[in-house]
């Protein structure tokens, strides 16, 4: 039986939410008041180009950049605007009996948009770096129990349902409830619900859909026609569930609010709603505070003395497992076992709680017996039944490895918490001392190339001045024919050298 916990901490420019499971931090989520999230939100846009090489589209939405539509995320029948109005999209006003997503599979991304065409968008993936939002025009609106597909026929259920006859049974409610016109997934939330409680969700989604039409058709694209939930409501829709046993924040007025929503909506997690008005941080309280100051660490410490390491490229993320302290002459192979299963449950914790997604390769300790391969296979898809990201996992090489995916929707934890240093721009090291040192000469001798100042002032880090002794400075004045004069600078980058002229003060370029 798991144990969850919602943590809500409010500032003035940020929010956090912390997911907790028997008392472990899963998941983290910041929502900061200066960067707007798109994911769920729909947009009435313009196509502003194809491009049928690569079978996509870009869209204008009103942002900054513009959004990819790719060709698989494209409806058969996206006509055009004017198409919703009136209901079924078909293509050049004929009507087709297929669903509205089948596509023939040599459609060609020219068949279906045209630059200059209106359309409904919604975003699925938040921009990243210099790439603008991945669009879809297979639009959703999910609800507690339910996610309406105005523009599906398609009845589905969450995969996370098990129970065959628990699937039959709530696909029949659905196909009588549903209306013809629009597609319904059962959501995980939906098990053991009756039709009273799927009622009263699909309701309020059609009703939000209609409101979606009806604004969209009275405004110009590009343009927002409907944003998703803020943070805290799309919490309470998405992990205050049936088997969460508190929720806590920090905010009279967030509670207040949560309070009230609740008890108009679902009475019954009312009471599980608590106000944190300890003086001590919320977050510090819970031990959240110092597990999020580890997760932006490369290595992260297993209780039996082995280690995992994380690195994060622009391709891929890559992740090793180190036996570390966790060794055992006599048995290498029951070693190198343990040490994978325990990292397997790790690493799949610290996947959902950075949020990495993408493709990952996994580096395990070598083993010789297939069997302990697939135990520790088994171990990882295990752990990570409770992500709610779509995952994929291959099988274990011989070399050890195995890749694996994870869905990307938004930026990792580490790339939203964080920012470039503007120490190493970067990437993460800075040139050796002795390196800069060498720097330190080269330099002087390209300022001598060009300027016949006798007295030159040479600025560096003070762990560089500390580190050139006299004896080299006196070494450099005789192969240069100069009089150096070597100060220490704190203020300056460790890689920074400043040369100025002693005659007039100014720095030499």
């Amino acid at each position: 039986m798991v144990n969850k916990d919602i943590i809500v901490n409010f500032n003035l420019n940020e929010t956090r939410h912390a997911l907790l499971e028997n008392g472990a931090l899963m998941e983290i989520f910041v929502e900061q008041e200066d960067s707007e999230k798109v994911v769920g939100n729909i947009y009435k846009g313009r196509v502003t180009s194809i491009l049928p090489g690569i079978e996509a589209a870009f869209v204008d939405i009103g942002l900054d950049r513009g959004a990819f539509l790719y060709v698989s995320d494209v409806a058969f029948n996206t006509g055009g605007f004017k198409d919703y109005e009136d209901g079924p999209l078909y293509l050049s006003g004929e009507k087709s009996q297929s669903p509205r997503y089948t596509r023939p599979p040599e459609i060609s991304i020219d068949d279906l948009l045209k630059v200059g065409q209106e359309i409904l968008v919604q975003a699925v993936k938040e921009p990243m770096e210099s790439k603008g939002p991945r669009v879809t025009t297979h639009l959703s609106l999910p609800g507690r129990h339910l996610v309406l597909m105005p523009l599906s026929k398609h009845i589905g259920i969450s995969r996370r349902i098990k129970d065959e006859d628990e699937r039959e049974r709530l696909r029949a409610i659905i196909e009588r409830i549903k209306p013809p016109d629009v597609g319904v997934i059962v959501r995980t939330e939906g098990e053991d619900k009756g039709e009273d409680g799927f009622g009263s969700d699909l309701n309020f989604l059609v009703g939000a859909w209609q409101r979606i039409l009806k604004k969209a058709s009275l405004i110009p694209a590009p343009s927002l026609v409907h944003r998703d939930l803020d943070l805290i409501f799309k919490t309470i829709r998405d992990l205050f569930t049936d088997d969460t046993s508190r929720l806590v924040i920090d905010s009279w007025e967030k509670y207040l609010q949560i309070i009230d929503f609740l008890e108009t909506s679902l009475p019954h997690l009312a009471p599980r709603v608590f106000l944190y008005d300890k003086k001590e941080p919320i977050f510090d309280s819970y031990g959240i505070e110092s597990e999020i100051e580890k997760t932006l660490r490369r290595k992260v410490w297993l209780k039996s003395g082995g280690c995992i390491v994380i690195d994060q490229a622009e391709a891929l993320v890559a992740i090793d497992v180190n036996s570390g302290k966790m060794v055992d002459k006599k048995n290498l192979e029951e070693t190198a076992l343990q040490t994978n299963l325990e990292a397997a449950k790790e690493i799949a914790r610290q996947l959902r709680l950075r949020d990495i997604g993408g493709i990952i390769i996994l580096d395990f300790i070598d083993m010789e017996k297939p069997e302990n391969k697939g135990r520790v296979v088994k171990a990882l898809k295990e752990a990570l039944r409770s992500d709610r990201s779509k995952t994929h996992l291959s099988e274990i090489t011989e070399l050890g490895l195995l890749q694996m995916t994870r869905k990307k929707v938004k930026k990792s934890l580490s790339k939203t918490i964080c920012q470039p240093c503007p120490y190493c721009g970067g990437r993460g090291v800075v040139f050796s001392e002795a390196t800069i040192e060498t720097m330190v000469e080269r330099e002087l001798k390209r300022v001598c190339s060009v300027n016949d100042d006798k007295e030159l002032l040479v600025f560096v880090h003070p762990r560089i001045a500390t580190r050139m002794s006299d004896e080299v400075t006196s070494s450099l004045e005789r192969k240069l024919d100069r009089k150096i004069y070597l100060k220490a600078d704190k203020g300056l980058h460790l890689e920074d050298i400043k040369i100025l002229s002693m005659s007039t003060l100014k720095e030499i370029n």
